[in-house]
């Protein structure tokens, strides 16, 4: 499937004197260099300053006029980011966080201990970790279900189920969901829908416009793009009382983002488009080769055929994304010799930078339902032919 191109109109986020709104419907690709950038006007610097202070002066009658009081409640570096990733998302508003996880943890913790959530059975494993060990004693109910089976979505729907989470594609199994069939459901219970949009980034789907109310991120993945730098984000699709909830919290909790971490992902946006296409072309060969590897049992790969979401992601994708997992033929020690063998292929956690790296999630995910012989592989931006050569070896051992 050709990597698609968006554009669309943005009011107000590229606030270069050379460059008007109005006149021309902005990209994606411009988008993720200009939005939330302006050039410094004292220095006339197109990289913008960052603002390290704690805290901001008031004037002589006790007021703020430029707007800063603390640095837990605002920072001119963290606005820029939150006004670029809401450009991207095509959103309203967005708040930052330390983390993807503090993103997820500030979301359900601005529900309330008698409502309910209904979240993916292959949810990542430190989402089931919140839920089962913190908000579950705490009064918060869930249920996991397999939300590519929209029969089974409904029959767990409750009078009070507030939100519906998903993940697409999902971590590690890469399970596509319909995120406009799944968004009608929720609404029709008078719920929200959250879609964590961290494999696919908004240069490959945008699930605002498919009708999610909310857009999760680890930003530490595609959207900082280079693995120096850890956070999360939550986009709204409007302002609504869970949104404000979720701003309160990230301000009185104070689980904010330094200027530095902010500084560093607003870099990481502006070859954001570039870098996710080049993964995706690099992810959809690969896994084509693997697929017919005599070593592998099989791939997990949206961009395959035979893949079980294949035509759901063809719909709502721009492309299938730089993150794969496959199952060797044998047992987890089968497995774990793979990766033990990958010269050119890191043996580490995480994904979205320029550096592939593989993972034995198994080991990692205590308690899940994670094939024992399943590896994920995170394409950087290698040339192609160098990475198969080195996974070629690994699986010959």
């Amino acid at each position: 499937m050709p990597l698609k191109n968006r554009s669309y109109n943005q009011e107000n986020v590229i606030p270069h004197h050379f460059m008007s709104p109005e006149a021309m419907p902005f990209s994606a690709d411009t988008q993720a260099v200009h939005s939330g950038r302006a050039i410094d006007p004292s220095t006339g610097a197109l990289t913008p300053p960052i603002h390290l202070s704690t805290t901001f002066e008031r004037d002589g009658d006790g007021s703020y006029p430029k707007g800063y009081v603390y640095g837990r409640s605002g920072n001119p570096n963290r606005d820029a980011l939150e006004t670029a990733l809401t450009a991207l998302e095509q959103g309203t508003e967005t708040a930052t966080f330390g983390s993807g996880s503090a993103a997820t943890f500030s979301l359900l913790q601005a529900l309330g201990p008698e409502d309910h959530v209904i979240a993916p059975q292959s949810v990542y494993f430190g989402v089931q970790q919140m839920l089962s060990n913190i908000f579950a004693p705490w009064g918060l109910s869930y249920t996991l279900v397999d939300t590519t089976d929209l029969a089974a979505m409904a029959k767990v729907l409750r009078p009070n189920t507030r939100l519906v989470l998903i993940e697409t594609p999902s971590n590690p199994q890469l399970a596509v969901t319909d995120i406009q069939a799944v968004a009608d459901l929720a609404h029709q219970a008078n719920a929200y829908l959250a879609c964590d949009n961290t494999i696919a980034s908004p240069i490959l789907q945008t699930p605002l416009d498919l009708g999610a109310d909310f857009v999760i991120h680890a930003t530490t993945k595609y959207l900082a793009g280079h693995g120096d730098v850890i956070g999360g984000a939550v986009v709204t699709r409007e302002l609504n009382p869970l949104f404000e909830q979720l701003r309160t919290i990230q301000t009185i909790g104070g689980v904010v983002p330094s200027p530095f971490d902010c500084w560093l992902t607003l870099r990481g946006l502006q070859t954001l488009p570039l870098r996710v296409r080049a993964q995706a072309q690099a992810a959809q060969a690969i896994a084509t080769w693997l697929a017919q590897h005599p070593a592998i049992e099989r791939v997990l790969y949206p961009g395959l055929p035979d893949h079980p979401g294949h035509a759901i992601a063809q719909q709502q994708m721009m492309g299938y994304g730089g993150l794969l997992s496959f199952l060797v033929k044998g047992d987890q020690d089968t497995a774990m010799g793979v990766a033990a063998k990958t010269r050119l292929i890191a043996r580490a956690t995480s994904f979205g930078s320029p550096h592939s790296t593989v993972e034995h999630r198994a080991s990692i995910e205590k308690g899940t339902t994670t094939a024992p012989n399943l590896l994920r592989l995170s394409i950087g931006l290698e040339q192609v032919d160098d990475l198969m050569a080195d996974l070629d070896q690994a699986l010959k051992g």
